[in-house]
């Protein structure tokens, strides 16, 4: 059975919306899993539709550092808790016993269990 699109045209609509399949299929006309098939069958596709989702990270990267530069503590905040975490920046739930103290375990071994 011959294929309705080409990997050309896949590729082409992949980087033309900047590798989001949900818009890729509406600009072809066809349904989402047609454009998986199509990454998951041709190298070639795939290639590309990692490549552009690369580069669509790259912007955001970008977009992220430029708010950083003009002091948004929000993004501040957001790039010391994921590329800041070897220095400590991360939020760490500490589970404590009474007061701060050591946790406690009573063990029931009324059972019989060792």
């Amino acid at each position: 059975m011959a294929e309705k699109y080409t990997a050309k045209e896949i590729t082409k609509a992949l980087q033309g919306m900047h590798g989001n399949i949900s818009a890729a299929s509406k600009l072809l006309g066809c349904s989402r899993n047609t454009i998986k098939r199509y990454v998951d069958k041709y190298p070639s596709v795939k290639a590309v539709y990692e490549e552009e989702r690369e580069t669509l990270i790259d912007f955001a990267e970008n977009q992220l550092f430029k708010q950083v530069q003009e002091g948004n503590i929000t993004a501040i905040i957001f790039t010391l808790k994921t590329i800041g975490k070897h220095r400590g920046y991360v939020e760490r739930q500490e589970v404590t016993g009474a007061e701060g103290g050591a946790i406690v375990v009573n063990w029931d071994d009324s059972e019989g269990n060792d």
